[in-house]
């Protein structure tokens, strides 16, 4: 089934703050036009520092002034669980919104909406579960009490490229923890942020718990960065803008989680089953069309097996379904915009100069497809390690490919890198899979599976070296909207 775009699919938010919908101070908006054909799809509220001023300060009192931080748990996982009711029977309309802003495929979109209503479940079961620690044996008159606290106002800075998900898991975890919260969406994609804000709002929600400011980074990032009232910063984008955070972050000392950049290993060995494995590697780099942090953007393959599965990785690369995100069929959308196109392009002509071995793709697509920003799902073999495009993160659909011969061989191309977020290996020798998997300086590491192997939110997710600080989800994703107290109690004599 085709589902066409119409003008209906045109939409206008205002900003989001203290339970209610409001223009920017300066009445100021920006629009979105379609990556795929140009169309306008939204008008969005420019915020400025007023405005996250006043976003932050409706935040700073419902944690400061009501009961939501102590709120009773059975309550707190009964609202979790109500948000993640209404995004299931919301799931065509937000997913249609992130489909238009950003170009994902339809069923794509859904599945973020879908997933996203998993990660809401999951910690409303966490909620339940929230406990701290007695010291009870240290000394016979006196206990110690480890208790666990909200952290406070909370900013969330969060990119496109999944702009539900992504910005679920800082959600999800800070309400079960009892935090109150300013969300700054990209700019890009800033309708799911406000979507969320109805469901929110429709599951009682109190206001000011949740608040949603849209605009540029430069101007509302920085002021929500910078402000005196937030706590804590949780980020999520580029290595380059992370760093201007926590540098920023400094001068108020606030406590920051980054969950940065990567240029992902996916490790295939001679042994693995080459059918999935060729199709893990297909998923694990055009998923999104490449526009993913954890993304498998270098492949090593073992020598003995390197022809044979990159001429398979290439066939299966050719026959991919690119096109209109609104078309169930469609598995490849475009790229964010023109910026993201023309980065894309610069590293597949730097691929080209160096001489790597363009097998499959590599060219931006015109005809029907000329008002949009499709690239080729791209393939280069026989790629050096001082390549550009072996190094740095490109975001978009170019897999580099690596042969590699012996175990350490694999492991040392691996860590030959400035990040460690994400890691996979391929192979049915277990001791080979797990001794490998060991050595790889990774926070997440798949093991015959790429970006998920059926435990999606109950595994902590988080870089290494300079892909980031901190993890998402798990239990240690709730760790990161807590502050820990020391409670010292001297007992009198019985």
């Amino acid at each position: 089934m085709t589902t066409t775009a119409s003008d209906q699919d045109f939409a206008a938010y205002d900003l989001f703050i203290d339970g209610q919908s409001t223009p920017s101070a300066t009445g100021r908006t920006t629009e979105r036009h379609s990556p795929s054909d140009g169309r306008l799809v939204g008008r969005y509220a420019h915020a400025d520092a007023h405005d996250v001023d006043r976003a932050v300060t409706a935040a700073r009192r419902a944690f400061d002034d009501t009961d939501w931080p102590t709120l009773a748990a059975p309550k707190r996982a009964a609202l979790l669980r109500r948000v993640a009711d209404l995004l299931r029977a919301r799931t065509n309309d937000i997913g249609r919104r992130i489909s238009l802003e950003l170009g994902k495929p339809i069923t794509h979109a859904r599945t973020e909406v879908t997933l996203t209503a998993e990660v809401f479940d999951y910690y409303a079961a966490l909620a339940l579960d929230q406990r701290g620690e007695l010291v009870s044996q240290h000394t016979p008159n006196a206990l110690g009490l480890v208790v666990k606290e909200p952290v406070g106002v909370v900013a969330m800075i969060t990119p496109w490229n999944f702009p539900l998900l992504l910005l679920s898991w800082k959600v999800a975890p800070a309400l079960a923890a009892g935090c109150t919260m300013v969300a700054k969406p990209a700019s890009a994609t800033p309708g799911a942020a406000l979507d969320l804000a109805l469901v929110l709002r429709d599951a009682g929600t109190p206001d000011g718990v949740y608040n949603v400011v849209t605009g540029s980074g430069g101007e509302a990032g920085t002021a929500l960065v910078e402000h005196p009232g937030v706590d804590k910063i949780a980020f999520t984008g580029s290595t380059e803008v992370g760093q201007s955070v926590m540098a920023a972050a400094a001068g108020t000392v606030k406590k920051v989680s980054l969950e940065l950049g990567g240029k992902s290993p996916n490790i295939v060995f001679a042994d693995a089953d080459l059918e999935q494995a060729v199709r893990g590697a297909y998923w694990g780099i055009f998923l999104n069309s490449g526009q993913a942090c954890q993304a498998g953007s270098r492949l090593l393959v073992q020598r003995d097996i390197h022809d044979d599965f990159v001429a398979a990785l290439a066939q299966l690369t050719r026959t991919s379904r690119i096109g209109d995100p609104l078309d169930e069929k469609t598995l490849i959308g475009p790229l964010v915009d023109g910026k993201q196109l023309d980065i894309v392009l610069g590293y597949i002509q730097q691929g080209i100069d160096h001489g790597a071995h363009l097998v499959a793709g590599g060219k931006r697509l015109g005809g029907t497809f000329a008002n949009g920003f499709f690239v080729e799902p791209t393939i280069f073999d026989h790629v050096g390690t001082e390549a550009s495009i072996s190094r740095e993160e490109i975001f978009g659909p170019v897999l580099s490919v690596t042969a590699f011969d012996t175990v350490d061989d694999a492991v040392r191309l691996a860590n030959d890198s400035q990040y460690g977020l994400a890691a996979a290996v391929w192979s049915r020798n277990i001791d080979v899979a797990l001794h490998t998997a060991k050595r790889i300086r990774a926070g997440t590491v798949w093991v015959n599976a790429y970006h998920d192997a059926g435990l999606p939110f109950v595994m902590p997710m988080g870089g290494y070296k300079r892909s980031g600080i901190g993890r998402e989800l798990g239990r240690e994703g709730l760790e990161q909207y807590y502050e820990t107290k020391s409670v010292h109690v001297r007992l009198g004599r019985p």
